[in-house]
């Protein structure tokens, strides 16, 4: 039962992760990725502190250490000097106190440079773990930099992808219907072409008929008495025509058979060469 409960908590979790990793902001991970990044350095900058206050301090316990061994050993010789001067003047007991005395600070300047030679090891070994330490500082400043350039990447990659994701929605948009009672843009499309194929149609079937061809004649017919109307008016009226439209007249009224077919048996234009000696005379 117990490892009943076990499989269904484990299958339990690895469901909400991967409902989870699917709604998730890849906006809102890559943020938190940075910052756990910025807090892995901020933690490794905070180390390495520690370790190069650490190389400082021993430095400083060294130097302590140093002159301390200097001032033990300037004690020492003086000991032995005034020792050496009191068994000069006959003074033997003050020549043993300061023999004991040089033999005290020997002591002392014996477990000084034991202090010194410990503290040199170790002022070595933390200056290496320094050096390590700004290495690694460095090394992790350059990734986190490098990780910041990448989010920018990305973050303008995840534009890109939201406004393309967009664009893909509106386009399918565009071919498919919003609504049941809404028809697409090709369905209304097609209804309009085949609207206009019915009406080109159509109106080619309209335009071959006989009806459509007479009512053609009629229309130069009626033309062609109206130009012949005219030409009369500017020869009563002793107007001149160019040669251009005089010749632009005749041809116009030659097509043929408009006269015989409309009732005319002679055409009126055939009086326009009588107007050039007409403005002749007049002038």
């Amino acid at each position: 039962m117990l490892k009943v409960l076990r499989r269904q908590w484990k299958y339990m979790t690895a469901k909400l992760s991967g409902n989870l990793e699917e709604r998730a902001d890849p906006k809102v991970q890559l943020e938190q990725a940075i910052n756990e990044a910025q807090d892995q350095h901020r933690r490794l900058v905070e180390q390495a502190a520690n370790v190069i206050a650490r190389q400082k301090q021993t430095e400083l316990r060294l130097h302590r250490a140093m002159d301390e061994l200097e001032k033990i050993n300037a004690s020492t010789k003086q000991a032995l000097i005034m020792a050496q001067e009191a068994e000069q003047h006959g003074d033997a007991a003050k020549a043993t106190e300061y023999n004991q005395t040089a033999e005290a600070f020997a002591n002392r300047m014996v477990a000084t440079e034991k202090q010194v030679a410990d503290l040199k090891n170790e002022s070595l070994q933390t200056a290496a773990a320094s050096d390590q330490a700004k290495a690694a500082v460095q090394q992790n400043s350059m990734a986190l930099q490098e990780r910041l350039a990448e989010r920018q990447k990305l973050l303008s990659q995840l534009d890109q992808a939201k406004m393309q994701e967009q664009l893909n929605a509106a386009m399918s948009d565009l071919s498919q219907t919003i609504d049941h009672d809404v028809p697409s843009l090709d369905q209304v499309r097609e209804k309009i072409e085949a609207r206009y194929a019915k009406a080109v149609g159509t109106s080619e079937l309209t335009g071959n008929t006989v009806e459509s061809r007479m009512l053609e004649v009629q229309q130069a017919a009626i033309g062609s008495t109206a130009r012949s109307r005219l030409a009369e008016m500017r020869e009563q009226m002793g107007l001149t025509t160019g040669s251009g439209g005089s010749d632009s007249g005749q041809q116009a009224v030659q097509p043929g058979t408009s006269g015989e077919l409309s009732g005319q048996s002679e055409p009126a234009p055939q009086a326009q060469p009588q107007a050039e000696p007409a403005s002749e005379d007049k002038a």
